[in-house]
Parts: C-alpha cells; structure tokens; sequence
C-alpha cells in the first residue's frame, strides 16, 4: 500500500471524532444563529436563510469519509430536536434525510480527485433531490402536512447559505488539509 493511499484511509478513532464534532457543530452553530435571530427580531429566518446545519455535515464528509459524515447528518438533527425543539417534528424526518445524503455523497467524493468546490456542489444537488423527493412520497403518498412547495422556497430562501457552503467549506478542507501536511 502506498503512502499516499494509507493516508486517506482514517482510522475508526479519527471517523468517530469526525462525527461527533460534526454533530456537536450541527447543534451548537444554529443555536447561535437562533440566538442572534431572536435578538435582531428576525426569529429562525437566520437558520433558513444561511443553512448552519448543513456546512458541518458536509465537511464532515469531505474530511472524515461517508460513514462519520453519514451517522453525523442523521442524528444532528435528531440531538438539535431532542435538545432545542429545533428542526421542528414535520420537518425533522426530512432534514435527516437530507443531511445523511450530504454526508454519505460529500464522503465518498473525499477522494475524487474533483475540485472540492465540485464535491460540495454535487453533495448540495444529491442531498436537496433526495429530500425533495422525500417530500413529494410523504406529500402525494402519506398525505403529509408539508407541502411541495416547500422544495422551491426553500432553496430560494437558503441561497446564501448554499453559496457561502461554496466558499467556506472548499476553503476550510484546504485549509485543514495544509495544516495536517505541515
């Protein structure tokens, strides 16, 4: 085995590290933004608008692979709501969904050799199609109370956020990755 190749293997120790601070960042960062919400007058629009859960998942998987990433997008939102009551219970099955998928596709990509910028676009693309079509079963199969709707006006509402996931994340795999090389 190459050097180059057992270096991209994490052990487990390094995986379970990953998501649980993947997890812990998925909680505290929309809890900061909620809180600045509150005191601004804007209530939740902050989480919408910039997507807090959704950049530590991601980087989860483009550092600790898709397994670490892939529990981390799960249960994050699952701790958020048992601890804050946030994601709310409508939207909680969803947001699981959607944020498992971010973590599984950013972790598999970890490796390709794509621009990271690329890697967290297609885990975007993947994450928001699965939700989407998440919601339209429960919508059109189970009657749910959240609409189709939602799919468009939520990315429309959380455009910031995609776009900042663009910049930050790309930047800070860079970023993590030199230091571990120095």
């Amino acid at each position: 085995m190459t050097n180059a190749v057992a270096k991209q293997k994490l052990s487990v120790k390094a995986q379970t590290i990953g998501a649980i601070i993947a997890i812990i960042s998925a909680v505290a960062v929309p809890q900061i933004l909620h809180v600045i919400g509150a005191a601004s007058g804007l209530g939740t629009a902050l989480g919408e608008i910039f997507l807090p859960m959704h950049l530590p998942i991601i980087l989860a998987g483009l550092l600790a692979g898709p397994y670490a990433a892939g529990i981390a997008g799960l249960l994050g939102p699952l701790v958020s709501h048992l601890l804050t009551g946030m994601p709310g219970s409508v939207m909680l099955p969803f947001m699981m969904i959607e944020l498992a998928v971010y973590g599984i596709s950013a972790g598999m990509l970890r490796n390709v050799k794509i621009p990271n910028i690329a890697k967290v676009l297609i885990a975007q693309i993947l994450g928001r199609a699965v939700r989407g079509g998440a919601i339209l079963i429960a919508f059109y199969a189970f009657g749910s109370a959240i609409k189709p709707a939602v799919i468009l006006s939520s990315i429309s509402a959380g455009l910031i956020g995609i776009v900042l996931q663009l910049i930050i994340i790309p930047l800070a795999v860079y970023r993590l990755r030199s230091a571990d090389n120095e």
